[in-house]
């Protein structure tokens, strides 16, 4: 198996190969997502990874993101000519992704594998959909090299027999389906190459949360750890709850290289679980002033842990460039926190955040969810009533979904009904509920959810504070369609 020849540093940009040999030829897609609203776009961090690898071991890669691109998928497949196609989906874009591998096979032998959160829970059912030979489980990097090398030069018949050898992977092996041995999570997240961005129409993206920002572009996500050691009911999870941080100088490398090669106006850090050591965060944080970084904002996309906040945690993020953080806060009822999603968070922990949010002059996201199990119309109440008493910049509430892969999903299909008959429509924007319980019925937690942002955003400190805001002008009709929206549903 050819490899690059030339050296190159664990957890540097992959592009600039001076000895490349092509191997295969790799196409790496990601399907389009059918939102009713408006949503942020960047590059889907989990292929430019993968970009990144496959440029790593040699092969000649291309990428197809389905929502910006404006040429059809079959179009450039005939183009290419891919060896290997790899498609990342998760609920929402499931259907999508299985429409993609059916193209592809209509117009090529490649063989394609369909990874990503969704094929990882259900393999079995996205390898019966016509055109998928593979299906990836959990973390993608490590299984994606093993079996690009597998198939390296094998006609079809052999797959199976190769195939076998590789870890993560479900396969069909003539009638039957075969599932190789869970691969162990990577523990050494600095030997990842940089994402390989070079792939991707960075100008037809948008910034990280559009909905409350002036464009800054180009903007970029980062991940400075994976994993999470927290047992929420409601999160989907496919490998070990385990937490794995990278180092702060891999970090900061990553950072300066979207900065200063770049040229990143915004940073949007993804990870799930980014300050479950303070100590790490703190280098960061001072890493990024030492190096001159701090005057390009960066913002928490998923949020971080309420009771890992302090007001010098804080201060020092923001000193750093950070202008804004997200809570998970979920509900306002003790019970539902503790009984319903296994939260291991207090409401009181919930405040200090916030405190400590406004004391480092940080801007706050708030995410609560209502209708979940063991929900009644009084502790959505307390919900609204909270995120109220918080009063961050942005409350994003959502109704409770069941997500395939979660604990939730198991409960409800245990003790309820999923409504939900298609995987597009578990996307809650439309304002219907995913599922029922008893005592929970639909037409409630539908309610609450339109009254929630009502009562949040109709308040007259509310609306005064908004009409303060330069970007309630600048993006007026945007902000009349918000303003209907959570006026009306």
């Amino acid at each position: 198996m050819l490899y690059w020849l030339a050296p190159i540093q664990p957890g540097g940009p992959s592009a600039g190969r001076a000895w490349g040999v092509s191997v295969l030829r790799v196409l790496l897609v990601a399907p389009l997502v059918h939102l009713p609203i408006e949503t942020r776009t960047s590059p889907p961090l989990g292929l430019a990874y993968l970009a990144a690898v496959s440029e790593r071991r040699g092969d000649e890669v291309r990428l197809y993101d389905g929502n910006v691109e404006k040429r059809n998928l079959a179009d450039i497949v005939r183009e290419f000519d891919p060896a290997i196609v790899g498609i990342s989906a998760n609920t929402i874009q499931i259907k999508s992704a299985w429409r993609d591998a059916s193209v592809v096979r209509d117009v090529s032998d490649a063989a394609v594998v369909l990874g990503g959160p969704h094929p990882s829970v259900l393999p079995e059912e996205s390898l019966a959909q016509p055109g998928v030979d593979f299906v990836v489980r959990g973390e993608g990097e490590d299984t994606w090299i093993d079996l690009c090398g597998a198939l390296e030069g094998r006609p079809r018949e052999q797959w199976a027999e190769v195939a076998a050898n590789v870890l993560g992977i479900t396969y069909r092996d003539g009638d039957q389906v075969r599932h190789t041995r869970p691969r162990p999570p990577i523990k050494d997240l600095d030997g990842l190459p940089f994402p390989a961005y070079h792939h991707f129409q960075m100008e037809r993206y948008t910034n990280l949360q559009p909905t409350i920002d002036a464009p800054r572009v180009p903007s970029y996500p980062i991940l400075t750890s994976r994993g999470c050691p927290y047992h929420c009911s409601y999160c989907c999870q496919t490998g070990p709850r385990l937490w794995r941080p990278r180092s702060p100088e891999s970090v900061v490398a990553e950072w300066s290289w979207l900065v200063r090669d770049r040229g990143a106006k915004e940073i949007g850090v993804l990870d799930d679980s980014f300050n479950i050591d303070r100590k790490r965060v703190l280098a960061i944080c001072d890493l990024l002033i030492k190096e001159g970084l701090q005057h390009v904002p960066w913002i928490m996309i998923n949020g971080i842990r309420a009771n890992l906040a302090d007001v010098e945690l804080l201060t020092r993020m923001r000193e750093a460039g950070c202008v804004r953080t997200a809570f998970g806060v979920e509900s306002g009822n003790q019970r539902i926190l503790d009984d319903a999603i296994d939260k291991k968070l207090t409401l009181d922990q919930v405040r200090k955040a916030f405190e400590a949010a406004r004391a480092a002059k940080m801007e706050t996201i708030g995410f609560f969810i209502v209708g979940l199990p063991g929900e009644t119309e009084e502790t959505m109440d307390e919900t609204i009533r909270f995120a109220c008493e918080l009063d961050p910049l942005v409350a994003n509430f959502s109704m409770a979904t069941p997500f395939p892969g979660t604990r939730m999903y198991e409960q409800v299909k245990q003790n309820g009904h999923i409504l939900v008959k298609d995987y597009d429509d578990y996307a809650f924007f439309e304002g219907k509920a995913a599922f029922e319980m008893p005592g929970l019925p639909a037409e409630l937690v539908e309610r609450k959810w339109k009254e929630a942002y009502r009562r949040f955003y109709w308040r007259p400190s509310r609306i005064a504070r908004q009409l303060t805001r330069w970007s309630t002008y600048r993006d007026l009709p945007r902000t009349v369609r918000v303003a209907w929206r959570t006026a009306f549903g």
